[in-house]
């Protein structure tokens, strides 16, 4: 038996692999784009099995799909979303920047699996053509951005969003337990006046519930879908209702709010709503980057840096050095919250990436998008598991940096002014010795006046 099966398309013959269910466009697209190693997102596959089943819904009700087609189209979009056809979607992110391959390679598939189910030859576009059923009443440049949007949303409310307010609840209890533990601040990397580890933690906990607010606000014009507008926006080859039906499917089906773009030029022209969103996923890189550096940097040493922090030892840290552990978590998080920072700029300038109807940068946008998502709800996930459930204080060194602080020296200035308490300060860092000392040396305080205003723990909040 030969290896290949012959299909047509509007361009002639093309020879694709026998048992594969894509088409002659698929495989014009992998013999033209065979470029890097970067797939469509995998969240792109089921998104457009959903839009795809829900599209053959609609036109059965309006009675433009038979029963036959509809169901057949059903059950391959089904199979699809439970991911039992992954691979025959081997397109790569490099295509055309509409996604016109991609949105093609999903056609024929489900075409030439409902030949199967109806027991026809694959290539046969019997009972089922990928144009003219599959793709009834759609385009590219409608069901591309839908999908991106479809993928995003999902991914987001399923799994970054949930990784996020998992992640503030874990630190927020290591803020609550840890509300007592006096350290010593630090502004400039140098010693600054008291505050508690809570307090400290509390502010790491408070960025992630600004950004989970920001990142449901996000969601509001990604749940705006552009389906029915097909080329250009006017609605061409779609019918009245057709969009609001079959969106209505989509939003059954995934439970998400999702409705009509009430402008279609604006939302096929321009993706501003996904250029948005990876703005508010590059200010959560950013938190991220500030809470898993602190940390490391709180935990540095053990014994020849700052110690505050017991990070759990979860490998080996060192290939020459025996008995070294490393702040692997927070270094990958650090790394993946980098990534999102540049990937915001790749779907900025794909944002930008339109002429006239429509934006050419689809799959670069979406695959960014995407990989800022899923790398930001993984690295969460096993930073808090791997990291932030187990780390501890260091008691007896907190304790030890509070004692040798120079900076409690703060609590003078009411009492003795700026420049005599900086002088106090200053003799005792030249001489090396505490701030006590140095009070004591100079005449100006007595010992009780010293132990009754410098109290650590009555540096903590304001006082009358």
């Amino acid at each position: 038996m030969s290896n290949v099966r012959a299909e047509t398309d509007s361009l002639g013959i093309v020879n694709v692999p026998a048992n594969a269910l894509w088409g002659a466009q698929t495989q014009r697209a992998l013999d033209l784009f065979a470029m890097g190693n970067d797939p469509m997102p995998h969240e792109m596959i089921s998104a457009y099995a959903i839009l795809k089943k829900s599209c053959a819904l609609t036109n059965h009700e309006t009675e433009k799909l038979s029963t036959e087609r509809k169901d057949l189209i059903i059950r391959a979009c089904e199979e699809i979303m439970t991911g039992e056809h992954d691979s025959m979607f081997p397109l790569p992110v490099w295509i055309s920047g509409s996604g016109t391959q991609f949105n093609m390679n999903v056609n024929e598939v489900i075409a030439n699996r409902c030949s199967q189910l109806a027991g026809h030859p694959l290539g046969s576009k019997t009972p089922v053509h990928p144009n003219d059923h599959v793709n009834l009443a759609q385009s590219t440049n409608d069901t591309f951005p839908s999908a991106m949007c479809m993928a995003a949303a999902t991914a987001m409310v399923h799994d970054l969003i949930p990784a996020t307010e998992s992640l503030h609840n874990e630190l927020a209890a290591k803020a609550e337990a840890w509300a007592d533990i006096i350290k010593i601040g630090r502004t400039h990397m140098q010693d600054a006046t008291p505050l508690t580890l809570g307090q400290e933690f509390s502010g790491y906990a408070e960025l992630l519930i600004d950004n989970t607010a920001r990142l449901k606000a996000s969601l509001d014009d990604i749940f705006k879908l552009p389906l029915g507008g097909t080329a250009v926006g006017t609605g061409i080859n779609a019918y009245p209702g057709f969009d609001a039906r079959a969106i209505g499917h989509i939003a059954e089906i995934t439970g998400l709010p999702f409705t009509p773009a009430p402008n279609k030029f604006a939302a096929q022209g321009s993706h501003d709503g996904l250029v948005h969103l990876s703005g508010t996923l590059k200010t959560l890189a950013v938190s991220l980057h500030k809470i898993a550096s602190d940390i490391r940097l709180l935990a540095c040493g053990p014994r020849a840096g700052i110690g505050e922090l017991i990070l759990p030892a979860n490998e080996p840290g060192s290939s020459i050095m025996p008995g070294k552990t490393n702040p692997t978590q927070c270094e990958s998080l650090i790394m993946i919250a980098i990534q999102a920072m540049a990937n915001d700029m790749a779907v900025s300038l794909g944002g930008a990436g339109g002429s006239l109807e429509m934006n050419v940068c689809k799959p670069l946008i979406i695959f960014n998008v995407m990989n800022s998502i899923r790398t930001m709800a993984q690295g969460m996930h096993s930073f808090r598991i791997n990291l932030v459930k187990g780390m501890k204080p260091d008691q007896k060194r907190i304790t030890g940096h509070v004692a040798q602080s120079l900076m409690l020296a703060t609590a003078l200035n009411p009492v003795l002014g700026y420049e005599k308490t900086a002088a106090i300060a200053l003799n005792a860092h030249e001489k090396g010795l505490t701030l006590r000392e140095s009070a004591l040396e100079s005449k100006i305080i007595s010992a009780e006046e010293f132990d009754r205003i410098v109290l650590p723990e009555n540096m903590l909040t304001t006082h009358d």
